[in-house]
């Protein structure tokens, strides 16, 4: 176990090969871990200790002290901006675990986190992206607590940055393609081998974090924080966006009105370029939706090489996913039990039947997908 755990932390930075050469400033991974634009090190090394003592007075302090001039943060990039952020933040997060709203007791850090906000694109509070994949790794390492289970839930996150990343690209040619494609399999395969990534971190997450030390002892660095009128949800993991596979595989157009909801709230926590492309094919027509036209599996009893093969890696990346619905659900009972949650609902704003409703979704569109190849058929023969 411990040397799984070791061999992740130190490949924790396989996210920056490719993506570091994106033109993308949030991208940058390496550069952010690396920054330090409040000098802020001295202090978080020492901030599992004042949680642990509860010490609202000198977490203020803290607070205060590391708050950046205006001016200052006009002149940052938006590397310093995202990391000044990742670290204000694990103090919000600290003062609120402990009863205190931040900004009632600093309110001079409400203009600069709004200031941080307009500066990377991004809401005005850290997110899950600042916590874990933009978080420096080993001795520099932000953490609540500083134990060894909440370092393993950050890797289980880091694991599957660069897949989300990749799967913008793949989801793209997805939604540009026709069953008939050859490229329509290969996209779907493709995603099929990012998707993989979230099963493997739950799966890591599952062995090494246990239900009771998220929900009891982490879960409460993750409470929402007010910044100028409006509350902002914590770092929370429902931040890591699988929606972006599920857009163009199912959920444009055969979604509910509960998962509408919950994605109208989570989206705006996203990177920038991930927002646009919610916004480009959150209406359109799915994968599943072109499948289920080509095959015209009514009636029809022949089916094409390709479009066979396209039925058979639609179906696989679904298959994966609800595989991964269904154990992020078996983790998350565990969490909310009656007698171990503090809290009703998830850190993401999500109770326990949304996700049930969305692992039905997915069912529903596997099962959809699965009627193409059930039946028996006689494939077209290929003249190629």
């Amino acid at each position: 176990m411990i040397t799984h755990v070791t061999y992740l932390r130190d490949a924790a930075d396989f996210v920056a090969p490719g993506l570091d050469a994106r033109n993308e400033p949030r991208y940058r991974i390496s550069e952010i871990r690396r920054a330090d634009p409040l000098a802020a090190d001295p202090l978080l090394a020492v901030l599992p200790a004042m949680n642990r003592d509860a010490d609202v007075p000198a977490l203020t302090v803290a607070l205060r002290t590391l708050l950046p001039l205006p001016a200052v943060v006009a002149r940052w990039n938006v590397v310093e901006a995202l990391a000044a952020m990742r670290d204000l933040g694990m103090f919000l997060g600290s003062l609120k675990r402990h009863g205190t709203e931040p900004l009632t007791v600093v309110p001079e850090a409400g203009p600069v986190l709004e200031a941080l906000g307009r500066r990377t694109d991004m809401v005005p509070r850290d997110t899950v992206h600042h916590y874990t994949t933009w978080n420096p790794i080993g001795a520099r390492q932000r953490m609540f607590t500083g134990e060894e289970m909440e370092g393993n839930l950050q890797d289980a996150v880091r694991m599957v940055f660069p897949s989300l990343a990749a799967s913008l690209d793949t989801c793209a040619a997805l939604a540009r393609l026709e069953p008939h494609d050859p490229g329509f399999a290969v996209a779907l395969d493709r995603t099929a081998q990012h998707v993989q990534s979230m099963v493997d971190s739950i799966d890591f997450t599952v062995a090494n974090v246990s239900p009771v030390f998220f929900a009891q002892v982490l879960r409460p660095y993750f409470e929402e924080v007010d910044v100028a009128g409006h509350a902002f949800l914590g770092p929370a993991a429902a931040q890591v966006p699988l929606w972006l596979v599920d857009l163009t595989l199912w959920q444009c157009d055969h979604n509910s009105p509960e998962y509408d909801a919950f994605l109208a709230e989570s989206v705006r926590y996203s990177l920038p370029s991930w927002r646009d492309f919610h916004a480009a094919h959150r209406v359109g027509t799915s994968a599943v939706s072109r499948l289920a036209a080509a095959t015209d599996w009514a009636a029809a009893d022949r089916l094409s090489p390709q479009l066979a093969a396209s039925a058979v890696s639609l179906a696989r990346v679904l298959r994966i996913l609800k595989t991964f619905r269904a154990r992020h659900i078996g983790i998350a009972r565990k969490a909310y039990s009656e007698d171990v949650r503090l809290y009703e609902v998830g850190s993401g704003g999500a109770p326990i039947e949304l996700l049930r409703s969305v692992l039905d979704l997915t069912r529903d569109n596997e099962t959809l997908v699965r009627r193409a190849t059930a039946r028996p058929r006689t494939p077209v023969a290929s003249h190629a």
